[in-house]
């Protein structure tokens, strides 16, 4: 029996992807251990959205490496679709598998056992970006005990100015309906009561379902996101209690979208629209497909469908040729809006981009003061949407206990993913429970009576 440490880096869908992994191998026998502990194998599940999650992604490779010489060193994902030729060249890197492969990684181990021979990289990394297929995986457990991530689509075919995504994960590929309904009726048969639907851009999903292929064999579009019918299909499962959904393309909220969606109880109030800026001369140098204008229109249009709903942003700072004119731009148009949290990214080249050759490149020292300004607004506003909830009863899901202050709470979220606690030496973890907020007990966190 051999021993195998996993390592996952970056994103949602790749923790979903190790997740099956892990199975896969746990279910062939494989046994598992800790990433800090001597292992036979090691798989390191890359990341390349920035240099440096390149960086981070050979660092982890040379550590396990370094841990046990002996060991056979797998680097899997999107650092090896983007540099195969660069990770063969790496000492430290025994075998390579990239993307829409991993779910071949145990016929693609058990080949390298048996030739030891480095030539099994020209197979186990595919042309990303002339392939139609998805690549199936199924889950049945996760870490999580609560919440499952569920994938439903890879690829992206956005092309935003400072993005390598596209060509680490290629076109868009949708998963099948019927095999993302299966998986969830098995997660929730597991025990699960609440899901969140990922994908590279699952507002997406569904737009390669015309059955038709164009000249290069590849999908004929629909330009029509499946979304929501998927969604619908997805609440009638009995046992499910929440669906989450992941990033959100602003320009899909629509009347349509957003009053079918409210009348879907398992769906969380909690939408995460990735801005990148309020200012629109920026927006249009990131390639972005909307403007400043528009993004206000959809938040406005949940707000007025919802009732107080949670929303959520990414913003990057320091773009190339972002002056301080549209900086300030940028900081007033988030005043207005006031999100419940907002992920804020100091700006990072990746080679291979259009943006890292941009001019006007901002200086770092710029990019963190920006960033710090944002983080402090952010801060405020995030507590100022959590106050609004005190003295009102909400349904909480709990996840785990924990020892705070030398006092056991149990904590959890609410449908807005709003961080609650609740004074309790009994564990409750995947209990939903109603109860009246009283207070902070500390700046991330609401206490339960």
């Amino acid at each position: 029996m051999k021993s195998v440490a996993l390592h996952n880096l970056g994103c949602k869908v790749n923790a979903y992807e190790i997740d099956v992994m892990q199975q896969m191998l746990q279910e062939k026998g494989y046994k598992i251990v800790s990433f800090d502990e001597q292992a036979d194998i090691y798989i390191v599940n890359t990341c390349t959205v920035t240099n440096i999650a390149d960086r981070k992604s050979r660092q982890m490779l040379h550590q396990a490496k370094k841990r046990n010489p002996n060991a056979i060193v797998v680097a899997v994902g999107c650092y090896v679709q983007t540099g195969k030729e660069n990770v063969l060249l790496d000492e430290g890197v025994d075998l390579c598998v990239g993307n829409n492969r991993k779910k071949d990684l145990i016929p693609i181990l058990e080949a390298y056992f048996e030739e030891q021979d480095k030539t099994i990289h020209d197979t186990s990394v595919i042309d990303i970006n002339h392939t139609a297929e998805y690549e199936e995986m199924m889950l049945k457990k996760t870490a999580e005990h609560t919440r499952a991530y569920i994938k439903i689509q890879d690829g992206c075919n956005q092309f935003c100015s400072y993005c390598i995504i596209p060509y680490a994960r290629g076109r868009v590929r949708s998963r099948k309906p019927e095999d993302v309904l299966a998986e969830v009726r098995g997660i929730v048969e597991n025990g699960y009561q609440e899901i969140v639907l990922t994908g590279i851009h699952i507002s997406s999903y569904g737009i390669d379902f015309s059955g038709e292929t164009a000249s290069n064999g590849m999908p004929k579009y629909t330009g029509k996101s499946k979304l929501l019918e998927l969604i619908k299909e997805i609440h009638k499962i009995e046992g499910l209690k929440r669906i989450r959904l992941g990033s959100l393309e602003p320009r899909i909220i629509s009347e349509e979208f957003a009053l079918e969606l409210s009348k879907l109880e398992k769906v969380c109030p909690h939408f995460h629209l990735s801005l990148q800026s309020g200012c629109n001369a920026t927006l249009k140098r990131m390639n972005r497909h909307y403007s400043a204008e528009e993004y206000y229109e959809k938040v406005e249009l949940l707000r007025r469908v919802y009732d107080n709903p949670a929303i959520t942003t990414d913003v990057i700072v320091g773009f190339p040729g972002e002056t301080e004119e549209e900086f300030k731009e940028t900081e007033q148009y988030l005043n207005k809006i006031s999100f419940y949290e907002m992920h804020v990214f100091k700006y990072s080249k990746r080679q291979g981009t259009p943006a890292a050759t941009m001019e006007n490149q901002v200086p770092d020292g710029v990019k963190q003061e920006r960033s710090g300004y944002l983080l402090a607004m952010e801060k405020e506003q995030s507590k100022n949407f959590r106050k609004q909830k005190i003295g009102t009863v909400s349904e909480v899901l709990f996840e785990e206990p924990k020892v705070m202050d030398g006092e056991v709470y149990q904590i959890g979220h609410t449908a807005e993913y709003i961080k609650v606690a609740k004074k309790e030496t009994k564990d409750l973890s995947n209990c939903l429970i109603k109860g009246k907020i009283i207070g902070f007990l500390e700046d991330d966190i609401l206490l339960m009576e």
